[in-house]
């Protein structure tokens, strides 16, 4: 008996591309009696559908014309067998001269018969009011274009759909949504509650890019399908339980700040110290036994010796670094004084967190690049963090082509920079050379605030301090970035000790809880 689960962040789940799932979905086809796949894709949407909304007694579900819809006619006969009422549309009626659409797939207009003879009709409208509505519309096998006949009708649907302020069930994907970068050809303000029931496998789109909002609360049903062996994921979902090692780790009675490395955060350049001092106070908070700041600002009255809200910080001269034995976290806040250290920090330090200005440096400079892209051959470790403004300038592209696969763009700069990339942004993607991708499933819009991305880098820095692996030191920090953020989200989670209200979350704050 086949189950639907509940995606959380306690757990990590392969994914699978549109390529693979319809490898999967083939295979299972070939083992099963004819139609069997599409019937039980009906009876755990219709189940899923009874458990979110019980007290639902008037559900609209809305049909596609291929194969998504054909889920959505089983999921409308069970649901009419359990005592709903429920209404039914379809984007292909009338279209027929002979009671059938041209080219709708077997299995789809067998569906469409089993729930005409259960006594449903098809309407060319949709109601009204409902207390529940399920996407069906499109699948892994269609996109919403201008020049698809149907995308206006279905927008108009969806759009109705989307405002009415009952709860929504996408079966597979959510209409629009590309299941294998994320990128939705539909677009709206209307967060209202949202769920998704992935059939089959899960896919990568459903978590990043677009993919977390369109998505909503993601479940999964095999609808008992085992992945054969040969069939591998194309990216891993990480959670708690991931391969990054999540829960905390105890600490030797006999540790001295020597135990767990030294951190060393060059930037700040006149005008942004605060960057540098975000990034060296959440290394700091991550674990790191001692942490430096070396400052590029040349203004006489901006040079600090002394953080007096955290005194822990030792302030350094850039050339009194030992990028031999501390990690460094370079570019936050660095500005136009960090392309004139890049030559001989890219050649000296043996483990590197590149951010931000360090990043915009390399992306203007085919040296920069050169000297980046032989780190690996000399043992190094380097970590890479662009925003997606940034990766397009690295890959001298644009932030529409990065965002429109996030997988692809990630990839593309771990492979020819020969190193690991963070990119940042919903659903951020962590990306090795001959490595399948790790996407992040934690964070939230909380995150979209100034200093945050300054705060990851010397996460990942402590986490390079403290001996980790390049991939994992940096998956690590990018995961427990997006749970303290995630924990702020709750109301209860974060209050101030002086009003008993919730504290917002701002960068500084964030820092101060880096090792939560």
């Amino acid at each position: 008996m086949h189950r639907t689960l509940k995606i959380s962040q306690e757990l990590s789940y392969p994914l699978f591309d549109i390529a693979a799932t319809r490898q999967i979905e083939a295979q299972a086809q070939a083992d099963l009696l004819g139609h069997s796949l599409m019937q039980r894709a009906g009876l755990a949407t219709a189940r899923l559908a009874l458990a979110l909304a019980p007290h639902a007694q008037h559900v609209w579900v809305a049909c596609g014309p291929g194969n998504n819809g054909g889920d959505g006619f089983e999921t409308a006969l069970q649901l009419r067998r359990l005592g709903k009422n429920v209404s039914l549309t379809w984007t292909e009626l009338g279209k027929a001269t002979d009671g059938s659409p041209h080219q709708q797939p077997s299995d789809a207009r067998a569906s469409r018969l089993r729930a005409l003879a259960a006594g449903l009709m098809i309407s060319p409208e949709p109601p009204a009011t409902f207390d529940f509505a399920i996407d069906a519309l499109l699948g892994i096998g269609g996109t919403l274009s201008a020049d698809r006949p149907g995308t206006l009708l279905m927008t108009q649907w969806l759009n109705h759909m989307h405002g009415s302020g009952a709860p929504v069930l996408c079966i597979d994907l959510p209409t629009g949504l590309n299941a294998d970068t994320g990128a939705s050809l539909f677009k709206t303000s209307r967060l209202g509650a949202r769920h998704t029931l992935s059939l089959l496998t899960l896919k990568p789109g459903l978590f990043t890019a677009d993919g977390r909002d369109a998505a909503g609360q993601v479940w999964l049903d095999d609808l008992s399908v085992d992945p054969p062996s040969d069939i591998k994921p194309c990216a891993m979902l990480q959670g708690v339980n991931s391969e990054m090692n999540l829960t905390q780790q105890q600490r030797a009675h006999a540790s001295h700040k020597g135990s767990f490395g030294d951190v060393a955060v060059l930037g700040g350049a006149h005008g942004m110290v605060g960057a540098a001092l975000l990034a060296a106070r959440a290394a700091l908070h991550a674990g790191a036994g001692r942490v430096f700041v070396a400052l590029l600002t040349e203004a006489a009255d901006s040079v600090l010796w002394v953080d007096t809200s955290q005194p822990e910080l030792m302030f350094r001269n850039p050339s009194a670094l030992d990028l031999k034995q501390q990690v460094l976290v370079c570019g936050c806040g660095g500005g136009q004084a960090m392309q004139a250290h890049l030559p001989a920090l890219l050649a000296d330090a043996t483990r590197a967190v590149l951010d931000a200005d360090a990043l915009n440096a390399i992306a203007a400079d085919t040296t920069l690049q050169a000297l980046l892209t032989t780190r690996q051959s000399h043992g190094y470790a380097t970590v890479l963090t662009p925003h997606p403004l940034e990766a397009a300038r690295l890959l001298q592209s644009s932030t529409h082509d990065v965002q429109s696969d996030r997988r692809r763009a990630a990839q593309q700069l771990a492979d020819r920079f020969d190193c690991v990339v963070v990119l940042k942004g919903s659903g951020s993607v962590i990306a090795t050379p001959g490595r399948i991708a790790l996407i992040n499933h934690s964070g939230n819009a909380l995150l979209a605030s100034p200093g945050t991305g300054d705060v990851l880098a010397g996460m990942i820095g402590a986490m390079l301090a403290a001996g980790l692996p390049a991939r994992t030191a940096a998956a690590r920090a990018v995961f427990i970035h997006g749970q303290l953020a995630d924990r702020w989200a709750d109301p209860c989670a974060k209050t101030s000790a002086t009003s008993g209200t919730p504290e917002a979350l701002t960068a500084s704050a964030l820092a101060r809880c880096a090792s939560a």
